[in-house]
C-alpha cells in the first residue's frame, strides 16, 4: 500500500523552494559571478509542528517503528524542513545548479526533537571546494527548539560537475592542454567480510512515496521517462531515503530497536540505486554499507557511532 496523497498538501514550502531553485538555475549564466566568501550568511526560520500522521507514515516508510517514536520526530527527517532554508544558501552561486547531485550527508544527534513543538532552523553555506572539475557545496543546517537549540546538526554535501574547459592552452607537462590523468578510481564496494544486519525490498514507487512525505519531487525519483532521459534504467531512490533507511536499519539491527543510541551518521551516496531493488544493509566495525552483496557495488558508504564522539 502506497503513501497517502494527502501528505502532499503539507509539502508546499519544500515544493516551492525547490521550484524556485530550479527556475533560478534555468535563468542563471554560470561563471559570470565570483564565488562568495564562506561561511556565508545565516538564514533562520521557525517551523510549525509537523502533522503527527505524516511523521508516523514517514517512520513506517523508512522501516522504523512508530511505537518507538512516541512524542518524537526522527532526526533523519530533517531534509523535509531543512530544504527550503538550505536552498536559500545557494542563491547567486556561479555554478550550473541544474546539474547538482546529492553527494552525502553528516548528521549529529545531540537530543531528540519533540513532536508537537515548533522547530527553530538555521542554515548557511559552510564551504566551497572547487577543483576545476566539480564543486562540492557544504550546507550547514541546525534544527532545535527553544530549550535545545542544537538538537540536530546536519551538513549536506552537494556536488556540481563543471563543464570541461576547451582550448585551455598548453599544460606545464607539454601535453598540448591535456593533463595526464591518474589511474581511474574504483567505485566503493561492500567489503567481503561485512555482516548483513538487514535487507530492503524497494518497489518502483518508493521514490514517489518518499517525495510525498518530504516534498522532494525531483522527477528523476518518480517519473521513469525523465529518469531514462537522464541516463538511468529507471527511477532512482533519493539519497536521503537511503540514509533514513540506514539509520532505522542500525536502530533495529544493532541497537535492539532503541532510537536513542545512534548519535552520528556520516554517509556518501556512491552509486544511483535504481528501482525496484533488493539491497542489504551491512556493517563492519563502525562502518556501514548499502549494497547488493558482500564484494558487490555499494550505493552508500558511511560511518556511525553511538557514543559522544564528535
Amino acid at each position: 500500500m502506497g503513501v497517502s496523497n494527502r501528505h502532499i498538501l503539507t509539502q508546499a514550502p519544500v515544493i516551492g523552494a525547490l521550484g524556485r531553485t530550479a527556475f533560478a538555475a534555468f535563468r542563471q549564466k554560470p561563471g559570470q559571478a565570483a564565488a562568495p566568501t564562506t561561511p556565508g550568511p545565516e538564514f533562520r526560520t521557525e517551523i510549525e509542528p509537523l502533522p503527527a500522521a505524516l511523521v508516523k507514515d514517514y517512520i513506517r516508510h523508512v522501516g522504523g517503528d512508530p511505537g518507538a517514536y512516541r512524542g518524537i520526530v526522527p532526526a533523519h527527517l530533517f531534509p523535509q524542513w531543512g530544504f527550503p532554508l538550505a536552498t536559500r544558501t545557494l542563491e547567486g552561486l556561479p555554478y550550473p545548479l541544474l546539474k547538482v547531485m546529492n553527494g552525502g550527508c553528516r548528521m549529529q544527534v545531540n537530543s531528540q526533537l519533540p513532536l508537537g513543538k515548533k522547530l527553530h532552523v538555521s542554515a548557511r553555506l559552510e564551504s566551497i571546494d572547487d577543483d576545476g572539475r566539480r564543486v562540492v557545496l557544504q550546507q550547514h543546517v541546525v534544527t532545535g527548539t527553544k530549550e535545545e537549540p542544537n538538537a540536530v546538526v546536519a551538513d549536506f554535501f552537494a556536488i556540481v560537475p563543471l563543464p570541461r574547459q576547451k582550448n585551455a592552452g598548453s599544460s606545464t607537462n607539454g601535453s598540448n592542454g591535456s593533463e595526464a590523468k591518474g589511474p581511474k578510481k574504483d567505485k566503493p564496494r561492500v567489503p567481503e567480510d561485512a555482516r548483513e544486519i538487514g535487507y530492503w525490498k524497494l518497489p518502483a514507487n518508493a521514490g514517489l512515496d518518499f517525495a510525498k512525505l518530504t516534498g522532494d519531487f525531483n522527477p528523476i525519483h518518480w517519473i521513469p521517462a525523465y529518469a531514462k532521459a537522464s541516463g538511468f534504467r529507471n527511477v532512482i531512490l533519493h539519497g536521503f531515503s537511503t540514509m533514513a533507511r540506514t539509520a532505522e536499519g542500525l536502530n533495529r539491527g544493532l541497537f535492539a530497536g532503541s532510537i536513542h543510541s545512534l548519535k552520528r551518521l556520516d554517509v556518501r551516496f556512491t552509486r544511483p540505486l535504481v528501482l525496484p531493488a533488493r539491497v542489504g544493509l551491512y556493517v563492519q566495525h563502525n562502518s556501514v554499507f548499502v549494497g547488493d552483496a558482500p564484494g558487490g557495488p555499494a550505493y552508500l558508504v558511511g560511518s556511525f557511532n553511538n557514543g559522544d564522539e564528535q
